[in-house]
């Protein structure tokens, strides 16, 4: 049984229509001490949620004709503390950063593993909690600086390397793009490639 987690605790709302995604992801939160309850489609998920008021959440952008990133709202409305992870196979910054406005508190592109939605769920609660495992993490990456190494990286390469040109289309001044690409590229969790 994981530190902080108990047979009395919230659960965690898996809410994807993967069914064997869904399945793996269940399996592995739960052998790290997670009560775990899923849902297919948002109706379900809005039902689950006003039921059992779940701590945390792991959303996938895409749920059939569907978008995760409507539900967001709605489940903070029914739970006003949940923390919501969005996870897509879509990635791009403009989707991430619409996820975090509309309140996501991070955002992981698949495919993932579970340490590493366990890392997105429990960062903002590592301070209250004291997880051991959060804290003894090495740095764990920034989604979202990762989503934009990524995003400048197929930009660049669209423009045949034209720092100028990834620049313009990209939004921004020339020397930014420049400090960006002379910082290392965010790495995930070293042991995580496939």
């Amino acid at each position: 049984m994981h530190p902080n987690q108990t047979s009395g605790t919230r659960p965690l709302l898996i809410v994807d229509d993967d069914a064997t995604f869904v399945r793996v992801l269940t399996r592995a939160l739960s052998s790290r001490g997670f009560e775990v309850i899923t849902a297919s489609h948002a109706d379900e998920a809005r039902a689950l949620a006003r039921r059992h008021q779940p701590r945390h959440c792991v959303l996938d952008l895409k749920l059939g004709e569907e978008n995760g990133l409507r539900l967001i709202p709605e489940l903070h409305e029914l739970v006003p503390d949940m923390r919501i992870l969005l996870l897509t196979g879509y990635a791009s910054i403009a989707t991430a950063v619409e996820a975090i406005k509309r309140g996501a508190h991070d955002y992981l592109s698949k495919p993932v593993d579970a340490d590493a939605v366990v890392r997105a769920l429990l960062d903002g609660d590592s301070a209250q909690q004291g997880d051991e495992d959060v804290l003894d993490a090495p740095e764990a990456p920034l989604a979202l600086r990762r989503l934009e190494w990524e995003h400048i990286q197929r930009v660049l390469t669209e423009s045949d390397g034209n720092i100028s040109e990834t620049a313009r289309r990209l939004g921004m001044h020339r020397r930014t793009l420049q400090r960006k690409l002379s910082k290392h590229p965010v790495r995930e969790r070293p042991g995580n490639e496939p």
